[in-house]
């Protein structure tokens, strides 16, 4: 049976409002590239910094080797402080590219504050062999969050377990319907329709997933993708295939989880999906060729195991 989305009306509001990406250039992290929106004083400041090991949010997630979330720029070791206030920015999130050992980039995601800002960015760490928050943004879904705090998952339980279970990125749709996603009360209280959990490697061996989890009135994303980098699937390693997607206009991108023969391939440098594929790096546009129809902005997150790319995990605007 195919499976059905509820549309939401298009909003302007979006959960995400700031996109970045930070690489290596010697002995710091330099900016590669965003999508700013109008914040044009924030992308100025944003293009003239560069961050040390374990300095300003980049540098922290760099030196910690995990993605790091903070909650308020006041008072804080942000440096972009003053831009972010002019900006309405309030909080951020940054999550390291590993390669084995090699960092290859840092991907940071700002979001600001208003009274219907809900959804949720979240950080789970293996505590005594459970999955267990780490750290989360939650805009005002302050139950949600309540009951997050206090949860834990093992190996295939809930969408975190799932995905360190399977350590593969995995979409689950009407996460607040679903037995499987073991918040769905509280997440359908908070209108948490899509959930997005990806396993982020450390060059510590640390077990951490990061979720992603999207309410049609301010969204993450109006469109995710799965995409599957390895040689075994693909056939060779400077290619992928599209393994999962939904977006708010069709639904899923296919009528079950499994992809249909002639699923699209994508090859290096070939367009957004392709650009990640080639260089190996978190990749950022708007307004740019190669995106679907009807989105204008892209964020694409290279998924490693060891020092081969493994997954791609694309979500639209």
């Amino acid at each position: 049976m195919e499976e059905t989305l509820e549309l939401a009306k298009p909003s302007d509001r979006t959960f995400i409002q700031v996109s970045e990406v930070w690489v290596p250039e010697g002995d710091v992290l330099v900016h590669r590239g965003g999508n700013y929106g109008a914040f044009d004083g924030f992308a100025e400041a944003s293009r003239r910094q560069s961050f040390a090991k374990g300095e300003g949010l980049p540098g922290k997630a760099w030196a910690e080797g995990r993605p790091v979330v903070l909650k308020t720029f006041d008072g804080s070791y942000f440096k972009r402080t003053e831009a972010a206030r002019e900006a309405g920015l309030t909080s951020a999130v940054a999550v390291p590219v590993f390669a084995g050992a090699e960092l290859k980039g840092v991907l940071v995601v700002l979001c600001g504050d208003d009274a219907e800002h809900a959804g949720a960015i979240e950080v789970w760490e293996d505590r005594d062999n459970a999955l267990r928050l780490d750290d989360g943004y939650y805009g005002t879904a302050q139950t949600f969050e309540a009951v997050s705090q206090t949860i834990s998952f093992s190996r295939g339980q809930g969408l975190p377990g799932a995905v360190w279970a399977a350590n593969t990125p995995i979409l689950m749709r009407d996460v607040g319907t679903t037995y499987a996603f073991l918040r769905a009360a509280s997440a359908g209280e908070a209108g948490i329709k899509t959930g997005l959990g990806l396993p982020i490697p450390s060059p510590a061996d640390k077990t951490c997933v990061l979720t992603l989890l999207s309410a049609p009135g301010t969204p993450i994303a109006r469109r995710f993708e799965i995409w599957d980098a390895r040689a075994t699937r693909t056939g060779s390693a400077k290619k992928a295939m599209l393994i999962d997607g939904i977006c708010e206009r069709k639904g899923p991108l296919w009528s079950n989880l499994n992809p249909p023969v002639d699923a699209p391939v994508a090859s290096a440098w070939q367009g957004a999906i392709g650009q990640v594929i080639g260089s190996g790096l978190p990749h950022v546009t708007s307004d740019a060729p190669g995106l679907p129809a009807g989105y204008t902005s892209m964020v694409a997150l290279p998924i490693y195991d060891r020092a081969e790319l493994a997954y791609i995990v694309a979500w639209y605007l």
